[in-house]
Parts: C-alpha cells; sequence; structure tokens
C-alpha cells in the first residue's frame, strides 16, 4: 500500500468486525506446509489473503483453510487467510495486513483509491448470465399488474408509487446499479430523494430480507442480483411467487485484488497459484469458497467500469 501513510487515526478505523474475527482466526488458518518451511528462500514472509464472509458461503473458515494450504504447497512458502467484512479487508490492504483480497465492485474500487491495489481476477458462476457480468434484477410478485414494456423508460416508470425494498445502500446490484438507472432515464433526481417517486423505501439488510418482503407483501417490488433467486436466498416455493420484471446488465462480478506492494513477479506466481484452482482436479476448493467455478485474468479499470459511471450517476443532483 502506497497511496497513503499509515497512521494511529486509520488504525483505529479497521472494521472492527474484521479485526475481531481476523483475530480468532489468524492462527486457525495460517496454513504452511513442512516442505515451504524449509525452503532455500529464508527472506519468504507470510501471503496473507482477506476473505470476506458472504450469504451463499457457510463453514466459511474450514473452506478457506483448504484454499490457503492448497496455495501454500503451490507457492512455496505460507499463506494465511483472514476473515471478516468485505470493508475490514480493504481496511487490511491499506494497513498492509493484507497482500490479497477476495472483493465485489464497490470495496474493489475503495481498495484501489485507498491501498492502490487493483483486481486481477474475476470470479466466474454458473448462474452469472456475462460469464464475470451479471444482472441487477428488479424483482415482483408473480401476480402483480406490473409489466415489461416496449422501452426501458415505460418499463421502470411503473414503479412510481410503488413500495420498493433494496438490499442496502452499499449494494452494487441492490441498489448502486438501479437507482443509477433511474436517474438515467429521468425518474429519479438522485439518490437522496427516492420518496419522490417510491411510495416507501425499505432495506432488508440482504437479498433474502428484500425478496422475503415482496413474498410477505411488505413490498411491491425488489432489487437483488440475479443469482439471489435461488437457495440459499430463498426456497423454492418462495422462488415460485416471484419473477423478473426487469434486468440491468453488466454488473462486475466479485474479484481478486493485489496491493501494490506486491513485486509484479511474486504478483505473477499468486495469479497463477490462484489460476490451478480451475483445474478440475482442484476445482472443488474454489466452488466450495463461493460458489465460482473459475477465476479468469480482467482489466482492472475495464471491469469496474460500469460500477465508477453507476456511482457518478448517484452522486449527481439534478
Amino acid at each position: 500500500m502506497s497511496v497513503k501513510k499509515k497512521n494511529i487515526k486509520s488504525v483505529l478505523r479497521v472494521s472492527t468486525a474484521f479485526v475481531l474475527l481476523a483475530g480468532l482466526t489468524v492462527s486457525l488458518l495460517s496454513c504452511s506446509n513442512p516442505s515451504a518451511d524449509n525452503t532455500s528462500n529464508s527472506n519468504q514472509t507470510t501471503l496473507k489473503i482477506a476473505f470476506p464472509g458472504r450469504k451463499d458461503s457457510a463453514d466459511l473458515r474450514r473452506k478457506v483453510s483448504a484454499v490457503t494450504t492448497f496455495l501454500s504447497d503451490k507457492l512455496g512458502y505460507p499463506v494465511q487467510g483472514l476473515i471478516g467484512s468485505s470493508g475490514g479487508a480493504v481496511e487490511s490492504l491499506k494497513l498492509n495486513q493484507s497482500d490479497v483480497a477476495f472483493l465485489s465492485s464497490k470495496p474493489a474500487l475503495k481498495a484501489e483509491e485507498f491501498a492502490n491495489a487493483r483486481l486481477y481476477l474475476a470470479e466466474v458462476r454458473p448462474k452469472y448470465s456475462g460469464k464475470y457480468t451479471y444482472s441487477s434484477s428488479i424483482v415482483v410478485a408473480k401476480d402483480s399488474p406490473l409489466q415489461p414494456k416496449s422501452t426501458t423508460k415505460e418499463t421502470l416508470a411503473q414503479l412510481k408509487g410503488k413500495r420498493a425494498a433494496f438490499t442496502s445502500r452499499n449494494s452494487t446490484s441492490g441498489f448502486i446499479f438501479p437507482i443509477g438507472e433511474l436517474i438515467k432515464q429521468g425518474l429519479v433526481s438522485d439518490a437522496d430523494r427516492l420518496d419522490n417517486f417510491f411510495s416507501d423505501v425499505f432495506y432488508g439488510g440482504s437479498y433474502s430480507g428484500a425478496l422475503i418482503s415482496v413474498v410477505r407483501g411488505r413490498s411491491d417490488v425488489a432489487v437483488v442480483s440475479e443469482y439471489a433467486l435461488n437457495p440459499p436466498y430463498i426456497s423454492e416455493e418462495e422462488k415460485s411467487k416471484l419473477r423478473v420484471l426487469y434486468q440491468i446488465k453488466g454488473v462486475p462480478a466479485h474479484g481478486v485484488a493485489i496491493d501494490d506492494d506486491v513485486p509484479p513477479e511474486k504478483r505473477e506466481k499468486i495469479i497463477q497459484a490462484l489460476q490451478e484452482l480451475n483445474k478440475p482436479e482442484n476445482n472443488k476448493l474454489l466452488r466450495d469458497l463461493y460458489n465460482s467455478t473459475e477465476l479468469v485474468k480482467i482489466d482492472h479499470d475495464q471491469h469496474l467500469k460500469p460500477v465508477r459511471e453507476a456511482l457518478e450517476a448517484l452522486e449527481k443532483k439534478n
């Protein structure tokens, strides 16, 4: 991290959730094999990777341990896993407490801003409509009178006066992309005046919370990632009561960020080791971790361009 000089105030801002959990997991997830400890490269330090918790990845501690053990074998030196929040992962990069982090797009932008870290790999999932991009889905009840129209604006204009359920204001697919599209279409002036368009705004705190709000009749529409319309987010019975009204494509998939302090040669070896997880004989480790099937190389700027543009739309005051 070479963007900002560390100081005591920045240390105190580290995500409490991340620090507490990381403190519990460092000793448990520090994975090194005996041969790596005896390597001739005696100056090699431990590689630290931050793994944020996700709704669709239960028993993450065990899965992280398996992945870090594999990477340690491939790299020939100790690899340590830290588990916490996405915000904590960004702070860990900023404070040089981690070298690598699995991040979604908005935290990846924060990692670039505060730690000069960049995404080098993106996750591919079977349920992504665009390989390493996915869609933000505007979901309504199956019997809702709202129907797709001939244009985007006509379709989204139907949402005026409706009760909307979002994931959280920090969610890329559950808030940033859909509100950015409403602003782009001239239906909403800015993100702080949603009550001028919707009759009620509810934040479910998760994809599940937003979707269940529609299932139970509290909200007329929910906005989530396309893959959230499946277990473990909702049950098959709940899914049968919902349908997609509209999708906003091009949401950047989660990826792997590497700190700028990591030398290029070492960085490339880390990338190669991570992509070893794509091979059939190793792929179960990757699938188990975050339900992705492949890690593919991407260009940081191009991959994150859509979310930058969506955030810029949200910042405009009309």
